[in-house]
C-alpha cells in the first residue's frame, strides 16, 4: 500500500503545482473576479454562455458583466483545485484504513485536509472580499504550504522505504540551521512577492536596477503594509497610491537581494561539503535560484508579460520545493 500511496502522493503533488501556477495565471490575467460568486459562477456550475443565461447573470450582478474568457479561467482553476482536494482526502482515508502499514503517515494527511478546507475558505473570501490583498496573498501562501507538505509527505514515505543501512550519514546541526534559515527567508520573500502582485505593484518600479530612477526611492511603509483596509472595497487593480506601491515593490527587491545572497552562500556551502550527498542539493539550489532571478529581472525589464509573470510563480514553487527537500534531508535523518 505504501507504494500506491506514494504514487497518489506524487500525482497530487504535481497537480498542486499546476493549481499554484494556474492560480497565479488567473490572478495575473485579471480573471480573479471572472465569477463574482462562489462556488458557482453567476449561480451556475459552469459559465453562462447562452443569451438568456448571460442576460439573467448580468441582471443578478449588474456591476459585473459576463466575460466568458475570464470566467472560464476562474472556473477551470476551481475544478482543478477541487480535484486536488479530493485526492488529499483520499490519501487521508487511505492512511486511516491501512493503520498497520508502518510506511504510511498518520497525522500529515489530515493536516493537509484541514489546510485544503481552509484554502477553500480563502478562495471564497478572495471572491466575496473582492480580491482583498490579505485574502489573495494568504491563498497563495496556503497553496505553497500545501505543495510543501505534499512534498514533505512524499519524501517521508520514500525515506521509510529505504533500508536503514542504506541511508546516508546523519547531517550536522549546522546543515539543519542553514537549511531552516534559507527556507524561512524564502517564505518571507514569497509573501512579499504575493503582496506585490495582489496590490498591483509589479510595475511600480518599471526600471532596473533603479526604482523610479532612484536606488532608494520615496517610501511609505505604513500604508504599503497595512494589512486590513476594511470590507466592501473592490480591490481589483489596487487601491494604493503610487508611493505605497513603489514601497511594496522596492521591499520585494530588497528581499530578493537578501534571499539571493543567502542562497548563494547556502548553495556554495553545500557544494563544498565533504559528504557527496549534499552536492546535488547545492546544484539544485543554485540552478533554481539562477532561473528565478533571471525571470524576475526579465519581468521588470519586459514590463510584466503574462507568461513570464506566471513562470516567476512557478520558479518560486520550484525553489521552495528544493528548500523543502533540503530541509527534509537535514531534519528527517536525525539520530
Amino acid at each position: 500500500m505504501a507504494v500506491w500511496f506514494s504514487r497518489i502522493n506524487l500525482l497530487t503533488l504535481l497537480l498542486c503545482f499546476v493549481v499554484v501556477v494556474f492560480g497565479a495565471y488567473v490572478r495575473l490575467s485579471d480573471a480573479g473576479l471572472g465569477c463574482p460568486d462562489w462556488p458557482g459562477c453567476y449561480g451556475h456550475v459552469g459559465v453562462p454562455e447562452t443569451d438568456h443565461a448571460v442576460a439573467a447573470a448580468e441582471a443578478r450582478y449588474p456591476h459585473r458583466p459576463v466575460e466568458a474568457h475570464k470566467a472560464w479561467k476562474e472556473m477551470i482553476h476551481r475544478y482543478i483545485a477541487s480535484t486536488l482536494g479530493f485526492l488529499i482526502v483520499l490519501m487521508a482515508f487511505l492512511s486511516l484504513r491501512h493503520t498497520r502499514d508502518s510506511g504510511l503517515p498518520r497525522v500529515l494527511p489530515w493536516v493537509l485536509v484541514g489546510l485544503v478546507i481552509f484554502q477553500g475558505i480563502l478562495g471564497m473570501w478572495t471572491v466575496t472580499w473582492q480580491l482583498k490583498p490579505l485574502a489573495v496573498t494568504g491563498h497563495l501562501l496556503g497553496g505553497m504550504s500545501t505543495f510543501s507538505l505534499l512534498l514533505w509527505m512524499f519524501l517521508s514515505v520514500r525515506a521509510r522505504q529505504i533500508a536503514a543501512d542504506a541511508r546516508p550519514a546523519v547531517p550536522t546541526p549546522r546543515a539543519r540551521t542553514f537549511a531552516a534559515i534559507g527556507l524561512m527567508l524564502l517564505v518571507a520573500q514569497i509573501f512579499l512577492g504575493g503582496w506585490t502582485s495582489t496590490n498591483y505593484a509589479a510595475l511600480a518600479c518599471p526600471d532596473f536596477p533603479t526604482c523610479q530612477s532612484h536606488y532608494w526611492p520615496e517610501l511609505d511603509v505604513s500604508t504599503a503594509f497595512t494589512l486590513w483596509h476594511g470590507l466592501g472595497i473592490n480591490y481589483e487593480y489596487g487601491i494604493l497610491d503610487n508611493t505605497a506601491r513603489v514601497t511594496i515593490h522596492f521591499f520585494h527587491r530588497l528581499g530578493a537581494i537578501v534571499v539571493t545572497t543567502v542562497m548563494l552562500l547556502l548553495g556554495g556551502w553545500l557544494l563544498t561539503r565533504p559528504e557527496k550527498q549534499w552536492k546535488p542539493y547545492g546544484v539544485a539550489v543554485l540552478a533554481a535560484l539562477l532561473v528565478q532571478v533571471s525571470i524576475g529581472i526579465s519581468v521588470v525589464i519586459l514590463h510584466l508579460p503574462l507568461a513570464l509573470a506566471a513562470a516567476h510563480n512557478a520558479g518560486a514553487a520550484v525553489l521552495l520545493g528544493v528548500l523543502v527537500a533540503l530541509n527534509h534531508r537535514a531534519w528527517w535523518l536525525r539520530s
